[in-house]
């Protein structure tokens, strides 16, 4: 993400919004980030973290103050949202109901609904780790209580995460169970997708039947088009710059390379 600074400020510890992955520096753009992803923030910016960046960092020691006084009251996040990017005179007045009706959408949601909004939004993030917790979380509170479609774009998600961190066996269970749901035939291509990249993995007999020949050779070339298109990744270009090198120098850049892909999936949990 990419953040517009209008008016820098001395700030001498930025707040960090481990959703996005970026330090917030100003007033403008702890409101831009608020105004975009409001779900990161309904159900922490009541935080004394928030508070004390407000007002030791951003030198707004009065509206910190009231927010404070706000919480003592029970006030809704959103409420001191508003209350901080209307004090910052970023956006319009237009703009800032446009978001009061986005929130309110939010608060509208069952439990399980907002659960299954925020987990997403982790998803949006490449938090799979936790991403793949939230919707654990949903499947075992939500039991029979929830309508199929809701439960089977739960479990969709679910074997989408744990495709993006190479637990296919577990992505086809949770695809499976996605499909008994909702009978979509995009989560049985995806399911055939799987057995591609895993040779280990089949189609029950129950789902090969339902896959045409017709069907089989437009996935087969949909598969290949999108591996084509991951050959030009970066992460593959280092593979192949890794291989140019000799073998010691080789062996050297295998190990960096290594660490940080653990780096990368240590921050997915």
């Amino acid at each position: 993400m990419s953040v517009i600074v209008c008016r820098p400020e001395q700030v001498a510890h930025p707040y960090y919004v481990e959703g996005l992955g970026v330090n917030i520096h100003s007033s403008q753009e702890f409101c831009y980030a608020i105004y975009h992803h409001p779900m990161l923030f309904l159900d922490k910016f009541a935080d004394q973290s928030v508070i004390d960046f407000i007002r030791d960092e951003l030198g707004m020691g009065f509206l910190a103050a009231r927010m404070e006084q706000r919480i003592k009251t029970k006030e809704k996040p959103e409420e001191l949202m508003l209350m901080f990017m209307q004090e910052c005179d970023y956006y319009t007045g237009a703009e800032l109901n446009r978001f009061r009706q986005t929130v309110t959408s939010f608060r509208r949601m069952t439990p399980l609904e907002y659960a299954k909004a925020k987990t997403d939004y982790l998803v949006r993030f490449k938090q799979y780790g936790k991403a793949i917790t939230g919707y654990e979380a949903i499947l075992e509170e939500a039991d029979d209580k929830k309508d199929d479609l809701f439960i089977g774009k739960v479990w969709n998600n679910l074997g989408a995460c744990y495709a993006r961190i190479f637990q296919f066996q577990k992505a086809m269970d949770a695809y499976e169970k996605a499909y008994t749901r909702k009978k979509d035939l995009k989560i049985l291509e995806k399911m055939y997708h799987l057995t591609c990249l895993c040779p280990d993995l089949e189609l029950k007999d129950r789902y090969r039947s339902l896959v045409s020949q017709q069907l089989k050779e437009q996935w087969d070339k949909d598969f290949d088009q999108a591996g084509e298109k991951a050959a030009g990744s970066e992460e593959l270009k280092k593979l192949d710059e890794l291989f140019q090198k000799d073998s010691i120098r080789r062996a050297e850049a295998a190990g960096n390379l290594v660490e940080e892909w653990k780096k990368e999936y240590r921050a997915m949990g």
